[in-house]
């Protein structure tokens, strides 16, 4: 019997090298460079504590350069010009437009019927005709007693003078020794009678003209009250055909056709298209600083205008304030009514100001640090800013011109004081 052997497995290897010197040392400087290079990462790793993708991040440079300082936000287009037409009487309503129409100043757009007006006039002109013949009969009666009182002094006159001349013929006769004294004193006493009697009717005349032009004076102002009172009613009625104050277009209608409604009801909205101004409400911390005639622009339809601001709102409401800015020159054509705009009002403009471009950074930290990124790193620094404006912020000590800051993105830095950025 045969036993058979392992040769069969078993395989023939090569001799074994022995490393040289040099291939030692190789070895030795690559494991001291992947022993640095980890040393390096495991303090960078270790200081920031992780690290972020820069694609995650908007890095800034700090320069210097002119400042403007502005407020910004959303405007809306509304008419400089936009009044609302209310009822003057109660009644029923007719519309004449609709909501869009355009009209022109003058044009009446509603029509109120009031039967309680209309009777109310006729009642009041009734009173003033009545009163207007009381006036007239008033100067007839003052016509008859002026023409009594005149013929009354007219006789007295007569009988005056008839008197004067009785008693100068009884005086030569008395002289001529044709007739007694007691004849001449009775002529005497004739005549004294007789200036009595003219003067009181002179007197009396007198005294009945102001009587009587009182009398007739109080008919005509009574009559001319009461066709005033009939004037204003009349008025009132010719106001019931409600027009348009503006050339515009009708806006809003708050009734319907045919309604009946109170005196001093909202009728329709007349919005004049030729003067726009651009409507906006800034914080109320801007609201001190606002005032009119600053400069802004407002940008929509991808064009920009020219502004002013026109008037700020002394009332704060929802800590905002209302300011209205006007078109320098012709409101542009193509704006429509409540159109949303960009705007933006510049309230201080320096030439010579360290400027950071404005990011989360201001609202996360308050201003109070930012991250300078140097060598793969951002670094937290402290900073102190100044002036803000709608895309800057000023820097007032911290950073240095040529700086790079993280201006957004900054959040997912935790507050870390060290981050290492990875590409």
């Amino acid at each position: 019997m045969t036993i058979l052997d392992t040769s069969g497995q078993d395989t023939l290897l090569p001799p074994k090298r022995v490393p040289t010197r040099r291939s030692g040392v190789l070895v030795a400087i690559a494991v001291v460079a992947l022993v640095t290079i980890g040393w390096f990462a495991t303090r960078l790793v270790g200081a920031a504590g992780r690290s972020v993708s820069v694609s995650r991040l908007v890095i800034a440079q700090v320069q210097r350069g002119p400042f403007v300082r502005d407020v910004s936000g959303e405007g809306k287009v509304v008419a400089a010009v936009s009044p609302t037409l209310y009822a003057q009487s109660g009644g029923t309503a007719t519309l004449k437009v609709h909501a869009g129409d355009t009209v022109k100043r003058g044009q009446v757009l509603v029509v109120i019927e009031s039967p309680e007006l209309s009777a109310k006039l006729a009642q009041e002109r009734s009173i003033a005709d009545a009163m207007h013949a009381d006036y007239q009969r008033a100067e007839v009666e003052a016509r008859q007693q002026r023409a009594s009182l005149q013929s009354t002094y007219d006789n007295a006159r007569i009988d005056y003078r008839t008197a004067s001349n009785d008693l100068e013929r009884q005086q030569k006769a008395f002289d001529a020794g044709a007739l007694p004294g007691m004849q001449v004193a009775h002529g005497r006493d004739t005549l004294e009678k007789a200036r009595i009697a003219l003067s009181q009717a002179e007197a009396g005349r007198t005294m009945k003209e102001d009587s009587l032009k009182l009398d007739v004076r109080a008919k005509q102002l009574a009559w001319s009250r009461q066709t005033l009172l009939a004037a204003d009613l009349q008025r009132q009625i010719e106001e019931l055909a409600i027009k348009s104050p503006v050339d515009g277009q009708v806006g809003q209608l708050f009734i319907a056709e045919r309604t009946n409604i109170a005196r001093d009801a909202k009728l329709l909205t007349v919005i004049d298209l030729s003067v726009l101004e651009v409507q906006m409400r800034v914080p109320e911390s801007f609201a001190r600083e606002l005032d009119v005639g600053m400069p802004g622009e407002v940008s929509g339809n991808g064009r920009t205008w020219r502004v002013r601001i026109n008037a700020v709102s002394p009332e704060v409401i929802n800590s905002e304030v209302e300011a209205r800015l006007r078109f320098d020159g012709e409101a542009p054509a193509q704006l429509r009514q409540s159109q949303r705009l960009a705007v933006r009002v510049s309230l201080d403009k320096r030439t010579d100001v360290l400027a950071l471009q404005r990011g989360s950074f201001v609202d996360e930290s308050g201003g109070q640090y930012a991250y300078v990124v140097r060598d793969d790193v951002a670094q937290k620094t402290p900073i102190r800013i100044g002036a803000r404006s709608f895309d800057k912020v000023e820097i007032l000590d911290g950073l240095a011109v040529g700086d790079r800051v993280v201006v957004s993105g900054a959040d997912a830095f935790n507050g870390t004081a060290q981050i290492l950025l990875s590409r």
